[in-house]
């Protein structure tokens, strides 16, 4: 296991490596850069235009250098933790990210705690009361879960709350708390809890009824197998037999999805956040793209990489601690 691990982790460099020069080359294919559109659009609405600070934003970043330049100045720059500077905010990189990284870490751990705590003993559930009326309905509700996008599900909670109960359920905080200078109190950590439900219930939606339906799935064909037979034969009580065996192996889906999860830590579920107003990471992200600004796309999607691949060596040292039929290293010869 120590062998794979290290082999593992000495393949992510190269592997960052690559994803890092397809990220700027991605990033630099729309014509022009964000300095180019920025000058456009001040010019457009009759603003006048800084040359001379222009002139000194393009030297600092090297955007007249050629395109491996620029290149080697940014990996070079996020090594010694530069990420450069965001020219749509005016502010450094790590300050944006820093600034709404927690709120987004909050809502996407609730959210998977919270599919995790309502798709596993829903799951087991259906599968063991097959075929009964509580499996059809809540293989109902699974499917309605399934087929209703989160973003819409956001505009019908906005629309039924302002509506029919007079309140927007819109952003984390209420309006005397949601400025970024005040300070936090247990007010303000009691205002977050009474908005955070609102999201993670939004976004959590999709995964659960996704989860419900998996676990389900794997645990029916667990408990037709004939450990589960032998097992009952020698008396073992029918909780213990479900939960020691069939659930342990049914459940290796959950796992194997941090490989995904640790991303969505950082971008969460970005239409979602823009319909409920979200300070979060997501917004920013696609903002970050829309406007070709490049410094603060590139971290982000750097940061997202990172954790995808870091994500994906946890998921596979978990799978080998909880599933003993999964073995790293080499075959066994017969």
């Amino acid at each position: 296991m120590l062998a794979y691990v290290i082999r593992r982790i000495l393949i992510m460099i190269p592997t960052l490596v690559a994803i890092s020069v397809i990220t700027f080359v991605i990033i630099q294919l729309p014509p022009g850069d964000f300095l180019t559109t920025h000058v456009a659009e001040l010019r457009m609405s009759g603003e006048s235009v800084d040359q001379a600070e222009l002139e000194a934003l393009r030297n600092r970043f090297g955007l007249d250098d050629p395109l491996y330049m620029q290149y080697f100045l940014w990996a070079w720059n996020c090594l010694h933790g530069d990420f450069g500077y965001s020219f749509e905010w005016k502010r450094p990189v790590s300050d944006l990210i820093g600034e709404r990284i927690s709120l987004t870490i909050l809502i996407s751990v609730s959210t998977l705690l919270f599919t995790w705590a309502v798709a596993v003993p829903i799951g087991i559930y259906s599968a063991v009361r097959q075929y009964s009326w509580a499996d059809h309905f809540l293989t109902f509700i699974g499917f309605m879960g399934l087929a209703t996008p989160n973003f819409l599900l956001a505009l019908i909670l906005l629309w039924f709350s302002f509506a029919y109960l007079g309140m927007s359920v819109g952003g984390l905080f209420s309006p005397e708390f949601a400025a970024a200078d005040v300070p936090w109190t247990l007010a303000k950590v009691w205002d977050l809890l009474k908005h955070l439900w609102i999201p993670v219930i939004i976004v959590g939606t999709d995964h659960t009824a996704k989860f419900i339906r998996i676990i389900r799935g794997n645990l029916l064909d667990e408990l037709k197998k004939p450990y589960v037979t032998t097992a009952r034969a020698k008396g073992l009580k029918e909780v213990n037999l479900i939960l020691k065996y069939p659930v342990r192996l049914a459940i290796n889906p959950l796992v194997s999805t941090i490989g995904w999860t640790l991303p969505e830590l950082v971008s969460g579920i970005a239409i979602t956040a823009v319909v409920l107003n979200l300070p979060t990471t997501g917004p920013l992200l696609l903002k970050a793209l829309l406007s070709q600004d490049m410094h603060l796309a590139g971290a982000f999607i750097m940061l997202l990489s990172f954790l995808t691949v870091v994500g994906t060596l946890i998921s596979d040292i978990l799978l080998a601690w909880v599933d003993p039929r999964i073995r790293f290293g080499a075959r066994e010869t017969v």
